[in-house]
């Protein structure tokens, strides 16, 4: 039965502004937060030992587990534009069928990625080229990781369906709950047993004398290990929170575990034909972030740390382009199930220009204050000139990211995933390696070759994704949808 939600997102009463920002601004709040626990999550990892080597050690695999990631997230856009495209047209019992289908395939994705990255461990950071010196602590982060990669992949499949059924709040809310967690598990487990002291030499507070604190704080000195542990156990916790919201959450897609949880051949084929070239993007983003890892590394330690710590750095600029993607993808395939074509086009519109705006602004701020994000992870001089200088370097890149990101997930919204997976391969393979090979092993530029690649690919990808979004045939992708189900009697044609 289709109902009529008074108060959907595609109400063309309201102000479109309103609603993107409705739903925008948790997920750049959420963006902001991970932001900030992932830098102090690197500092952390950073302060032990050796904290180059421990730097360099998590990123010479960071590829591989933002390639896996980037699969958990291909699924979910699968399912959850489904999703948005059931609640614009008001039918919640479809979008409940859709929502069971999309847990049951997250958990056995998740399960896939456990052994096999529990088994392939060992070898990945050899063929990364990495120092013997890193790798041993590589293979212990990947082990430890993927051990919460089941609950990982069922909570980013949650977060992706309540995006696009209109709740932006709950995944912010629940990341970061689960990210305090991360932190204080990495304050246990990272660090051996030591004496902290709290004022001192005593202090004076509002007039106040307070005296020196000293106390021994118990750790388990897991060192590189300790931190994937920390993730592993926090991505569990997250992964069981954000499933109960499913259950328990009171909004019109609430599933049950009384209902039905048989597989459904077309529910599953059609999802998943509209992630795979999803996640033929993320792989192909990945691949290519793993070749350039390597050609780093070929670098030196110093430029590895200094590119992971950089990246690590550039994270805030997608603060806005994320929670503006999510609106983007959200608006058009609700505005589309609700047969609003004019509307989704300028939700579309919308979204891209405020991502423009705010990742402008965020790219003068990164190329202020490049130097002192890196700073945050290294003392060491060299990394904290390499990494400061690319940085600048990528800045001026930021309004073409907004232009490839939120663009993008427009299309996707209108079930177009086809041509950014193409772009995506002509960005990444036919630009950044190209140019990069160039300029690293021809031209020797070094670490700056790298990530003028970068932006070079950045550039391109943008300017494609913009065209492909301003000609405007996606509002007519009903191929996409040819699966879905309105109602009974279409479920049989």
């Amino acid at each position: 039965m289709i109902k009529t939600n008074e108060t959907s997102l595609t109400d063309e009463k309201r102000n479109p502004i309103g609603v993107i920002c409705f739903l925008a601004w948790p997920a750049i709040l959420e963006q902001l937060f991970l932001t900030l626990v992932n830098y102090v999550d690197t500092a952390m990892v950073g302060a032990i030992g050796n904290g180059t080597d421990a730097g360099a050690a998590i990123g010479v695999i960071a590829p591989y587990t933002w390639m896996i990631n980037g699969m958990f997230s291909a699924l979910g856009t699968g399912f959850s534009v489904f999703v948005g495209r059931a609640f614009g047209a008001g039918d919640y019992a479809y979008a409940k069928k859709v929502i069971r289908q999309g847990v049951m395939a997250a958990c056995c994705l998740g399960l896939f990625f456990t052994i096999l990255i529990e088994i392939a461990a060992p070898f990945i950071p050899d063929l990364m080229g990495a120092d013997p010196s890193i790798g041993e602590n590589s293979t212990k982060y990947l082990r430890f990781l993927a051990l919460g990669y089941t609950f990982s992949s069922m909570s980013v499949m949650a977060a992706s369906v309540l995006r696009c059924a209109g709740d932006t709040r709950t995944p912010f809310v629940c990341n970061v709950l689960m990210n305090l967690m991360n932190v204080c598990l990495n304050f246990l487990l990272i660090f051996e047993t030591r004496t902290i002291t709290l004022f001192d030499g005593g202090v004076e507070l509002l007039g106040i004398s307070v005296p020196e604190v000293s106390f021994r704080m118990w750790g388990a000195g897991l060192g590189v290990a300790g931190a994937a542990a920390a993730s592993a156990m926090s991505l569990t916790v997250m992964g069981l929170v954000m499933l109960s919201r499913l259950f328990f959450k009171k909004y019109p897609a609430r599933i049950s575990i009384r209902e039905d949880w048989k597989p459904d051949k077309q529910i599953m084929s059609s999802s998943i034909r509209l992630a795979l070239p999803v996640a033929g993007e993320r792989v192909t983003q990945n691949l290519g972030q793993i070749a350039m890892t390597a050609l780093v590394t070929g670098i030196g330690t110093a430029a590895l740390a200094a590119h992971n710590y950089a990246i690590t750095a550039e994270s805030i600029t997608y603060m806005p382009a994320f929670g503006f993607t999510a609106a983007a993808t959200t608006l058009v395939a609700q505005s589309l199930g609700a047969k609003k074509a004019e509307l989704a086009s300028r939700f579309g519109r919308l979204c891209i220009l405020s991502g423009v705006i705010f990742m402008s602004v965020v790219g003068v701020l990164l190329f202020l204050f490049s130097y002192d994000l890196v700073g945050i992870f290294s003392s060491d001089p060299e990394v904290i000139e390499l990494g400061g200088s690319v940085l600048r370097i990528e800045a001026f890149a930021q309004p073409f990211f907004a232009l490839q990101m939120v663009a993008a997930g427009a299309l996707r919204g209108a079930g177009d995933t086809k041509m950014p997976f193409v772009y995506t391969v002509i960005g990444m393979w036919g630009v950044r390696v190209v140019t990069a090979v160039l300029l690293i092993r021809a031209f020797d530029f070094g670490l700056y070759g790298a990530w003028i690649a970068m932006v070079a690919n950045i550039v391109v990808s943008g300017t494609l994704m913009l065209i492909r979004f301003a000609r405007n045939r996606w509002t007519k992708n009903e191929k996409a949808f040819s699966l879905y189900e309105g109602n009974d009697a279409a479920a049989q044609n």
